[in-house]
């Protein structure tokens, strides 16, 4: 996930150490699940872990922080520069990731585990695993959240062009967000009884990601409120009604077909909106933190896109390896850790950082004029 702190630009300026520490802490709850969770669900063989978060907490809560964030940002170039801005730092090190997924199913995958086709790596660069997971899986069940980051930054991106990108219009642009979804859940979910939606809607609403829209509302909400562009009654409300729909999206059916919700997960993400909101209204949070504490913290932090992108489906192969010598759970889920946090590091410095800055200076050189008006103007 990319979540660039408002006090971080290209130049290297100071950034909030609290706002580093929940962006580690939030990729640590994604590599957790992963881990000691979701990796023996999607692979039965590898043995059971001593300990288990058994709740999808952390991606939820990185594109509320993205969200929060993008706002911050916005006003300060030009929405083209912005949106290049955006696409700079998440499309590079994304490309390069998916064949080396590729290459790790295809060649080190133990047997009887998928080995896609090179196709997959084409189908996976365009990202058209929501459209259609099954006909598109994703070499990586991690690359979920960039389709869904692109779209909301590029709509914001055009919105700050138009009389609905601010005011009025906007707020209630927000609310439509949320609640749109929230009357169509009951064709989505098909509860009760009722027919199955068709096919064409279900690839449009998980295309465009309708169903995780409020945790994007909910970021901008709390920007709203933390710099005092909306009163605590109307971001509350908003904030109450995003919970609701985090509520209702958890619902999934079982294996009987019944409906169930993981109330841990849902508590989980609605706690955390409050405690981003919380910190969102401190001046300075974590500014107390001691110079080297600070600093490995903006160096974890700084590589948390590199290890999300890297830890899932080649932790899952190093997991499954290391098993079949006779590592036990734990030790294959710090093993897993572990190397998502070198290849993240490696992945950060060899190529997001890079590609970011050449890009960027491309973007400079090429279209100056409009950003230094609006760089003055600000």
């Amino acid at each position: 996930m990319v979540v660039t702190s408002p006090n971080a630009g290209r130049t290297g300026t100071r950034r909030e150490p609290g706002w580093d520490a929940l962006r580690i802490g939030l990729v640590l709850l994604v590599v957790t699940y992963h881990a000691t969770h979701l990796g023996p669900v999607l692979h039965p063989e590898l043995i059971d872990r001593r300990f288990s978060f058994d709740h999808q907490v952390g991606a939820s809560l990185l594109l509320v922080v993205s969200a929060y964030f993008a706002c911050a940002t916005l006003g300060r170039h030009s929405p083209g520069r912005y949106w290049w801005a955006r696409v700079a730092r998440l499309l590079p090190a994304f490309l390069v990731v998916v064949p080396v997924a590729w290459l790790t199913l295809r060649f080190l995958g133990p047997d009887g585990w998928a080995e896609p086709p090179a196709r997959e790596i084409v189908t996976n660069w365009l990202m058209l695993g929501h459209w259609d997971d099954a006909r598109f899986p994703w070499l990586d069940p991690a690359y979920w959240t960039l389709p869904l980051q692109l779209m909301a930054f590029t709509a914001a991106a055009v919105l700050s062009t138009t009389r609905w990108g601010a005011g009025r219009r906007f707020r209630m642009l927000l609310w439509a967000l949320v609640l749109v979804p929230l009357l169509l859940w009951p064709l989505r979910a098909a509860p009760g009884g009722l027919p199955d939606p068709p096919r064409w809607y279900e690839i449009v609403v998980d295309g465009l990601g309708f169903h995780r829209l409020h945790l994007f509302v909910a970021g901008i909400a709390i920007w709203l409120w933390s710099t005092r562009r909306t009163g605590p009654a109307h971001a509350v409300a908003l904030l109450t009604v995003c919970g609701v729909a985090q509520f209702l999206h958890g619902f999934a059916p079982g294996p009987d077909g019944v409906l169930r919700v993981d109330p841990v997960a849902v508590a989980g993400v609605c706690a955390g909106i409050a405690v981003l909101a919380l910190v969102s209204r401190l001046p300075n949070p974590g500014s107390r933190t001691p110079a080297p504490v600070a600093l490995a913290l903006r160096r974890l932090a700084g590589i948390s896109y590199g290890v999300y992108l890297v830890h899932q489906t080649i932790g899952y192969v190093l997991m499954r390896r290391l098993q079949d010598v006779g590592v036990g759970p734990t030790l294959q889920s710090a093993a897993m850790l572990g190397t998502a946090l070198v290849l993240g590091w490696l992945l950060t410095r060899l190529v997001e950082r890079p590609a970011h800055g050449a890009l960027m200076d491309a973007w400079d050189r090429f279209v100056p004029r409009r950003d230094a008006a609006r760089s003055v103007a600000a």
